[in-house]
């Protein structure tokens, strides 16, 4: 499937380049095969980041083919939608920084894509949407549930149950994204963010995401506690001893991600 979802390395950020023309939409096999490749990123010590982008300047991805749910099959129809929310959430739980280059229209599981990722950009003239009801079917890649924490409920209905489609500028204003950037030049600005990852304790990262994911499930009070014993299990760690005397000594920390 490395022709549908092509990754290339540059330094310690994976970059996944959709490929699947004219609208970059997602199948069984290249959901497999995402869920395979954060697997081998996670295992891989020299990996701090990866962008999630596209080549095309009109879809960053259209989600599924609606074609695969146009007939009767039930079991069919499982192994789909199951594909779409096991992909995504492997994705969700990338232990490093996972960045969605937006360049075009993101709709259904394209967007649902991105709301996995840590950080979200996009080009001017990207738009984005849910609009699942309005063919009878409903988010099934993690989108009721990603899509509420990020923006608030309010608009996710909005998105969801009147299946409002946003541009670019206000994406940004509710803060569905984090930036937008001119067309052309959102595969630059992701690689700029990935570069500020590389000056981070991959370690530190890891366990400020997992703290930071898990804050969904559970009170701020027991939250404290979590946070604490995540501090003392870093301590005493190649990268927390290098991180420090690096600072002490006026040097660049030279990570060891572990």
């Amino acid at each position: 499937m490395s022709e549908l979802l092509k990754v290339e390395k540059r330094g310690r950020t994976a970059i996944l380049t959709m490929n699947n023309p004219p609208a970059n939409t997602w199948t069984p096999e290249s959901l497999a095969y995402l869920e395979q490749v954060i697997g081998e990123l996670n295992a891989d010590k020299e990996n701090y980041a990866l962008i999630l982008t596209s080549e095309s300047e009109k879809f960053f991805s259209a989600g599924a083919d609606l074609t695969r749910f146009n007939h009767d099959n039930t079991g069919d129809a499982f192994d789909f939608i199951k594909a779409f929310g096991v992909a995504f959430e492997a994705l969700a739980s990338y232990e490093g920084v996972s960045i969605a280059a937006i360049t075009g229209f993101a709709m259904g599981g394209g967007l649902e894509c991105a709301l996995a990722c840590d950080i979200r950009i996009a080009e001017e003239q990207a738009q984005m949407a849910l609009p699942e009801c309005t063919v009878g079917l409903l988010p099934g890649g993690l989108g009721t549930q990603h899509l509420p924490w990020l923006i608030g409920e309010g608009w996710a209905k909005r998105m969801i149950l009147l299946g409002e489609r946003v541009k670019a500028e206000k994406a940004e204003q509710i803060g569905l994204i984090q930036e937008v950037v001119p067309t052309g030049t959102a595969l630059e600005k992701a690689l700029e963010l990935t570069a500020k990852v590389e000056k981070q304790s991959p370690t530190s990262v890891r366990l400020c995401k997992e703290l930071t994911m898990s804050s969904r499930e559970r009170g701020l009070s027991s939250g404290f506690k979590f946070e604490r014993d995540a501090f003392m299990d870093l301590w005493g760690s190649e990268d927390q001893k290098e991180g420090v005397a690096a600072f002490v000594e006026k040097r660049s920390p030279e990570w060891k991600n572990g």
